[in-house]
C-alpha cells in the first residue's frame, strides 16, 4: 500500500505535539513496509536536522518543490512544497507580518460542487445527545497569521501538481492545514480521503471559534472517508461539534518512541536543594497556564524550596509572567522560551515532576515523554492521555487546590515518587507507534473498501 500524506509539521521544525506525532507514526510505517510519500510546506535542511541524515535529493519534478530521502525512513520519501515558510498554526499577524497572494482558484475545481463550503455566520447547531464540556470563552482569531489561509491554500496547490504525477492507494491529512488539500487531492484523482484529527478549533479556542478554520474542518469531516480521531475524547467533539456520523470515526492513540532509550540513572541536579515542577507547552488558553501559576503560588506558600519551569511559548506568555509578578511568586518561577531537541530532554531529566493542567487536550505526548525521562506526571481529566494512563496523578484542569495538594504530596514523598515513576516507565511501553500504524492501516483498508 502506498500512502499519500499531508502534513504541516514535521522535526526538528515543531510547535506541538502535531510534528512529534507525524515522526513517530511515518517512522513506524516505514518500518512495517508501507510506502509513505509525505508533502511538506517546507523542506527540512540537514544543518537543522539533527535526528536524521538527508540523502541526495531526487530532484524536484514540480515547480516549488523539493524531493529528498532520510535514510532512516526506508519507505517513506519527503517532498518540500516551499509553502507556508516559516508560518506556524498557532502565530500572531504581530508574528508573521508577510502577506501573500491568495491562489485558492487554482485548485477550488477540483473541489466538490466547484468550490469550498461558505462561510457561515455560526457554527453548525450541536446534534442532539450528550454534551461534551468546553473550555471557557477565548479569542479563537488570535492564534492564526492573516496570511495563513493563503499558504494553506497554496499548499494545496502544490499538492495538486505532485498528486497528478505520483500514484498511491489512499490520501491521509493531517490536522485542518491540510484538509483543503486532502479533499483536492482525493476528489482529482478518485482517492479515499483519511483526515487525522489531532486538535479541532474548540480545543485551541473555546466556543469563541475562528469560523473559517470551523468551516475547513468540518468540510473535511464531511467529506472523508474516515477519521481518524487520537483520543475518545476528540471523537466525542468530532461527532457532538461536527455533525459527523459515529461509523466514520476511528480512536488511534499516540504513542511515545523509544529508540533505544534508557532514562538516566539519577537526577540531574539544578543546584542547591530545589525541587524543580514543569510546565513545557504551547503558553495558550489551551494549555491551561494560568492554573499551573495559580497552583504554584499555593505550594510556594507551604513549600519554599520549590522552583516552577514554564517551558515554551504562546500569546499568553507577557500575561503569566505579569501573573506571576503580581503574586509575588516571578522569582520562583523560570520562562525558558520554547525548547527543542536536547534541550527537552535536559529539561525533562531536571525536573521532579511534571504537570500539564490542559483544559482541553486532545492527546498530550508530553507526558509520554516525561514518563520516558523517570519524570511522574499530573495531568488533567480533560485530556485525550488520562485515557491511557493508569499511573498518573489526574486533576481537573480548574482545580488548583488539587493540583497544588498533588505537587506538594509527590515532593514531600519520596515513596510515592518513585512509585509513579516505576510504574510509569512500564506502562507507557505499551504504547507503541508500530500499534499505531498497524491501526492506522486497518483505518485506510476500511476507507479503500467503502470509496
Amino acid at each position: 500500500m502506498k500512502v499519500l500524506m499531508l502534513g504541516w509539521e514535521f522535526p526538528p521544525f515543531i510547535s506541538g505535539g502535531l510534528g512529534t506525532a507525524c515522526y513517530g507514526l511515518t517512522r513506524a510505517m516505514s518500518e512495517i513496509g508501507t510506502d509513505v510519500l509525505f508533502l511538506l510546506p517546507r523542506p527540512i535542511h540537514a544543518p537543522t536536522s539533527s535526528h536524521v541524515t538527508l540523502v541526495t535529493p531526487r530532484g524536484g519534478r514540480v515547480p516549488g518543490s523539493t524531493t529528498y530521502r532520510m535514510e532512516e525512513f526506508e519507505h517513506v520519501t519527503f517532498t518540500a512544497l516551499e509553502a507556508g515558510v516559516g508560518i506556524s498554526p498557532y502565530e500572531t499577524p504581530q508574528e508573521h507580518a508577510k502577506k501573500m497572494a491568495k491562489t485558492v482558484a487554482e485548485f477550488t475545481k477540483h473541489l466538490p460542487q466547484g468550490g469550498l463550503a461558505p462561510v457561515t455566520p455560526e457554527y453548525a447547531p450541536v446534534p442532539a445527545g450528550p454534551t461534551v464540556p468546553m473550555p471557557p470563552p477565548s479569542g479563537g482569531g488570535e492564534h492564526y497569521t492573516g496570511d495563513m489561509f493563503s499558504e494553506v491554500e497554496r499548499y494545496a496547490r502544490l499538492a495538486l501538481s505532485v498528486a497528478a504525477e505520483e500514484d498511491f492507494d489512499v490520501v491521509h491529512a493531517h490536522d485542518w492545514m491540510t484538509y483543503q488539500a486532502g479533499i483536492a487531492v482525493a476528489s482529482m484523482c478518485g482517492k479515499p480521503l483519511v483526515i487525522h484529527v489531532h486538535s479541532t478549533e474548540f480545543d485551541r479556542s473555546g466556543e469563541n471559534v475562528n469560523q473559517r478554520i470551523y468551516d475547513i474542518e468540518r468540510q473535511g469531516m464531511h467529506y472523508a472517508h474516515k477519521i481518524i480521531a487520537v483520543s475518545h475524547l476528540t471523537k466525542k467533539i468530532v461527532l457532538a461539534r461536527y455533525g459527523v456520523p459515529m461509523d466514520r470515526v476511528e480512536v488511534v492513540y499516540n504513542a511515545i518512541d523509544f529508540n533505544g532509550f534508557e532514562p538516566p540513572q539519577a537526577p540531574v541536579e539544578i543546584g542547591r536543594d530545589e525541587k524543580l515542577v514543569l510546565f513545557l507547552g504551547r503558553i495558550t488558553m489551551q494549555k491551561g497556564p494560568e492554573y499551573f501559576i495559580g497552583a504554584a503560588k499555593k505550594v510556594l506558600d507551604v513549600v519554599e524550596n520549590v522552583r516552577f519551569v514554564m517551558a515554551g511559548s504562546g500569546d499568553m506568555t507577557r500575561r503569566m509572567i505579569e501573573l506571576a509578578a503580581k503574586m509575588g511568586i516571578g522569582h520562583r518561577v523560570l520562562f525558558t522560551g520554547f525548547l527543542r531537541g536536547q534541550d527537552v530532554e535536559r529539561v525533562f531529566r531536571m525536573a521532579d515532576l511534571y504537570v500539564m493542567p490542559s483544559v482541553s487536550e486532545p492527546f498530550g505526548i508530553a507526558p509520554l515523554e516525561a514518563m520516558l525521562n523517570d519524570v511522574p506526571v499530573i495531568i488533567s481529566k480533560q485530556s485525550g492521555v488520562s485515557e491511557v494512563l493508569t499511573h498518573a496523578l489526574k486533576v481537573d484542569f480548574w482545580d488548583i487546590d488539587e493540583i497544588a495538594n498533588k505537587i506538594i504530596a509527590v515532593l514531600r514523598h519520596p515513596p510515592l515518587q518513585k512509585t509513579l515513576r516505576e510504574h510509569g516507565r512500564f506502562e507507557i511501553r505499551k504504547l507503541s507507534w508500530g500499534d499505531s500504524a498497524r491501526r492506522c492501516l486497518d483505518v485506510y483498508a476500511q476507507a479503500i473498501k467503502n470509496n
